[in-house]
């Protein structure tokens, strides 16, 4: 293409963005059944928006059963992805568009749509065996459901046969294909690319089914065309988004899992170690497992175990043989794992424990997200038994807070449990990949000198104890489930030792607090009327929140906590200049009960246990209903 061509092309694109109408920001929710391809959709769509230059945040959301009936409420999926021309911090509280490929996807979804909303349906899925289904008594489109939005109805079905006929594929092959066909359409109207998703068509079904690539990629095509040239009424235009002020760099998108593995891996590096990742498959925390099996050239070995217990057993024995021993799973797996994890308590070995926390108790919802697992990680074995604990509160934070949980492991030899939960690990957001170089390395020092040996011997700074590898001449040495002699290591049912023993263990994992920043306020005044304290993935809807607040005038500050225990040295003082202390979570008051133990100050509950992510708006009117 020549220099004319391309002036000429980008003339035409401006000229086409300068009739859109101009948007700050959007939220988007696909929605259909399981098989419909949402999360595809939603994935794709994500990568078109993200190389457009916008910030954005996604929120997918699935059942938890395999494939339910086709056409219940029960196996409704969406995607829900929130971008615009500002930085984006959550998911979006409410979608101003829902598309949705049948009757049970607006049954689901409509209640949260806002008000004045675009309603985008596949017409060719609504009759009456659908919305039986779906549990309509009448035709929403016709009973008044409908009122209040902008709908455009088309039929999605009858159009995607129509763009794939003659393309050499079957009839369900081809119903197959109007994900492909609502993306293009989707496209047009928010100005998206199609050449990354024609690209990825390309890639996964051009080898081995060019027919399936050729009919997915005429889909998409003709959903685009179809909505450049379709009448779309006086209310309905399409935007145009600008690009988000994002700092200059290559940026990818990622998702929590994503992140983790290569956090994991970049942590493991530092500290010059090889990584055993041992685990057992559990939603949602089995997309660690995947992830990290593609990185085998990184030094990294992934062992899908029995079950949990052999999981974290062997990721023990993968510390004790000097190695960096990781396992991964969420609430109910790690429950399993306690009596290992105190085991590596006891035994004073380094170990990272990924908890991706889910609904629960017991099997819950295993696809809805929640808090719920901060007790059981700080007190959530027998016995006096502390380990580290940290949370990631974004999926671009994982990567950091993975390679903080193998330094401080490593440093202090002991467990570190790293809490994620099911919308970090699934949910994608805009990562500035980092320069490594700029990571100060941690490598480990192993025992090699005889001279003097004693296994539980102790760093008198950090209070950990020698780490010797197995098979080092002269550094012979047991270990196991039973008290040790302070010392020695040999086994010891003395009284006095063992109250050494267990509150030496808690002081080293005390001293870890050296090592934890100074907490400081997010947003907000450093002292005043109210302060909101977050940890994990609540801290963009609350960040969101109250920055919304502050802008309008209101009073009130943001501190939001990645290390959970130990808790940052200066936290209590820094709370306590605060009138009001609330504490929102995704569990019945967790974080809420280990302040008011800590500081004995009389913090507030702020709870939701819904499996779904906090409104920002929500958090807003607390603040302006107590202004």
């Amino acid at each position: 293409m020549s220099v004319t061509d391309v002036a000429s092309k980008a003339e035409d694109q401006s000229a086409a963005q300068s009739q859109r109408q101009e948007i700050d920001e959007v939220t988007v929710r696909f929605a259909g059944d399981s098989g419909d391809g949402v999360q595809l959709t939603g994935g794709q769509f994500t990568q078109a928006t993200a190389l457009a230059g916008n910030d954005l945040a996604t929120f997918p959301d699935f059942p938890a059963e395999i494939r339910a009936p086709v056409g219940t409420t029960f196996g409704v999926s969406a995607f829900q992805i929130h971008f615009g021309a500002r930085r984006i911090y959550t998911p979006g509280d409410a979608p101003d568009v829902l598309v949705a490929f049948n009757p049970a996807a607006l049954k689901v979804n409509l209640p949260d749509l806002i008000k004045g909303g675009l309603v985008i349906l596949d017409a060719g899925t609504f009759n009456k065996r659908n919305f039986d289904k779906a549990g309509f008594e009448n035709d929403p489109r016709e009973d008044g459901s409908l009122d209040g939005f902008r709908v455009l109805e088309i039929d999605i079905t009858a159009q995607t046969h129509n763009a794939v006929e003659g393309l050499g594929i079957t009839n369900k092959e081809a119903g197959r294909c109007k994900n492909f066909w609502t993306l293009g359409f989707v496209y047009w109207l928010y100005g998206r690319d199609r050449a990354s998703t024609i690209d990825w068509i390309k890639t996964k079904f051009g080898a081995k089914r060019p027919e399936i690539a050729d009919a997915n990629i005429a889909a998409l095509n003709a959903g685009h065309a179809a909505a450049e040239t379709a009448e779309l009424g006086a209310d309905i235009s399409a935007v145009h988004v600008a690009p988000a002020p994002l700092e200059q760099g290559l940026y990818r998108n990622i998702t929590g899992a994503e992140a983790l593995s290569l956090g994991l891996v970049a942590g493991a590096s530092l500290a010059d170690l090889p990584m055993k990742f041992c685990s057992y498959p559990i939603t949602p925390a089995s997309s660690l497992l995947h992830e990290l099996a593609k990185l085998k050239s990184f030094d990294v070995t992934t062992f899908q175990a029995e079950d949990e217990i052999a999981a974290v057993c062997a990721a023990i024995g993968a510390s004790y043989a000097g190695g960096l021993g990781v396992t991964s799973s969420s609430g109910p797996g790690i429950a399993l794992k306690t009596e290992a994890i105190g085991l590596a308590i006891g035994v004073e070995l380094p170990l990272v424990i990924v908890n991706s926390q889910r609904a629960g108790p017991s099997t819950g919802m295993p696809t809805k997200t929640e808090q719920s697992d901060l007790f059981q990680s700080v007190y959530g074995r027998n016995a006096d038994a502390p380990l580290i604990v940290l949370a990631a509160r974004s999926p671009a934070d994982c990567f950091d807070v993975a390679i903080e949980a193998v330094k401080l492991s490593t440093k202090y030899m002991v467990p570190v449990i790293l809490l994620s939960d099911g919308f970090i690990a699934n949910a994608s957001e805009p990562w500035l990949v980092p320069d490594f170089d700029t990571y100060e390395p941690f490598p480990v020092q192993f025992r090699t000198d005889p001279e003097g040996f004693l296994p539980f011997a102790r760093d008198e700074a950090t209070l950990a104890r020698a780490w010797a590898k197995p098979g080092t001449p002269g550094l012979e040495h047991r270990i196991g489930g039973i008290e040790r002699a302070e010392g020695t290591g040999h086994i010891s049912y003395e009284p006095d030792n063992h109250e050494r023993m267990t509150k030496l263990r808690a002081q080293k994992v005390l001293n870890a607090a050296d090592d934890i920043p100074a907490q400081t306020v997010d947003s907000g005044p450093e002292s005043g009327k109210m302060v909101f304290v977050s940890w994990g993935s609540t801290y963009g809807s609350i960040s969101s929140g109250v920055k919304r607040a502050l802008a309008d005038g209101l009073e009130a500050s943001h501190v939001h906590l990645r290390h959970i225990w130990p808790l940052p040295k200066n936290l209590g003082e820094l709370l306590s200049g605060f009138d009001r202390v609330i504490v929102p979570e995704m569990n019945n008051g967790q974080l809420v009960t280990l302040l008011r133990g800590e500081y004995a100050i009389n913090a507030e509950p702020l709870t939701q246990i819904t499996g779904r992510p906090f409104k920002a708006d929500r958090i807003y009117h607390v603040i302006k209903d107590a202004s």
